[in-house]
């Protein structure tokens, strides 16, 4: 129904204005800005403790560590005929050759036969302990540095440690695989029965087996200091010691200069706890004494030598080097 005439036209309805029902409000412009600037800051969360790992982790990580390694040199012999001649050929040779010999003085001097026999073979077999010991624990660690392995392995989470110990499993393997062939060789042509020393040869072959150990330190020790120039140390060192070792004869029988070096290594008094036993079927306590605490000695002295040496290498660099 339209208005009376004269009447002034309806005003529009009044548009919404912001904030009220009829429709968004919309914020100005820095608004966010400055609610921003005005909101206190977030404090940074605190950063969470690593759970601690489990007691046996460590133990059992380290003990793969150390077999992944041992796995990487027997992996070697696996199809190579020529490395595993080459750990019996040396002491079967050596056992023919002392066991001829042997078997001469036996028969020239019918009442020495078996004095000999239990001297003469007996000290071949247990210095071949000590040679493969020593020899087994270089060759192990030249292998590394001859294939340029050894930065990559210290790259790994490997300790020196770890490195000690797979390097002296391996040397226990290597032994074993060429001195029990030639104490078979032993029993076969000439009758001698290494093992009629009973519980006494155990300590012998560790006495033997330790010093071989302290060389082996020592010969890499001096590999990581001087490189491919001390390689050659490897087949020599412990070869040197043999006139000293009173390997095929006493003690008494060197000059008196001679003999406070030959009593200062282990060898000299194994080998004289060797012939009491076998001549006189005693156990020479304090020979045996002696030999283990020189052991602890200088194997003591060995491997602070080598973890000095090995700790200087690295922070000069000279691992990736080592060999050219």
């Amino acid at each position: 129904m339209s208005g009376a005439p004269g009447d002034a036209p309806p005003s529009p309805p009044p548009r919404p204005s912001a904030g009220t029902a009829g429709g968004p409000a919309a914020p100005p412009r820095d608004g966010c800005a400055r609610r921003e600037r005005s909101a206190p800051p977030r404090q940074a969360a605190a950063p969470r403790e690593p759970s601690p790992a489990p007691r046996h982790g460590g133990a059992r990580a380290a003990l793969r560590r150390v077999w992944g390694l041992m796995y990487r040199h027997l992996a070697l012999f696996r199809r190579s005929w020529p490395r595993l001649l080459e750990l019996a050929y040396w002491p079967l040779l050596q056992m023919l050759v002392w066991g001829f010999v042997t078997a001469y003085l036996a028969g020239v001097q019918q009442n020495l036969a078996s004095v000999a026999a239990g001297t003469l073979l007996g000290g071949v077999l247990l210095w071949e302990v000590a040679l493969r010991a020593q020899m087994g624990f270089s060759i192990s660690f030249l292998e590394e540095v001859w294939s340029r392995n050894l930065g990559q392995l210290l790259v790994a989470p490997l300790r020196p440690r770890e490195l000690l110990a797979a390097l002296m499993a391996m040397s226990v393997l290597r032994m074993l695989a060429g001195v029990l062939p030639a104490a078979l060789l032993a029993f076969l042509l000439y009758g001698f029965d290494l093992f009629a020393m009973g519980p006494m040869l155990v300590a012998f072959v560790a006495a033997l087996l330790v010093m071989g150990w302290a060389v082996a330190l020592g010969v890499t020790a001096m590999v990581l200091r001087h490189g491919a120039g001390a390689e050659a140390l490897a087949w020599s060192v412990l070869m040197g010691l043999t006139p000293f070792s009173a390997v095929f004869y006493p003690v008494a029988v060197l000059p008196d200069w001679i003999r406070p070096i030959a009593l200062a290594l282990p060898a000299a008094h194994v080998f004289e706890g060797m012939r009491a036993a076998l001549l006189h079927g005693r156990v020479a306590w304090a020979e045996l004494g002696w030999a283990f605490g020189l052991d602890a000695f200088w194997l003591s002295l060995a491997v602070a030598a080598f973890l000095w040496q090995f700790r200087r290498a690295r922070e000069q660099g000279a691992l990736l080097s080592i060999g050219e």
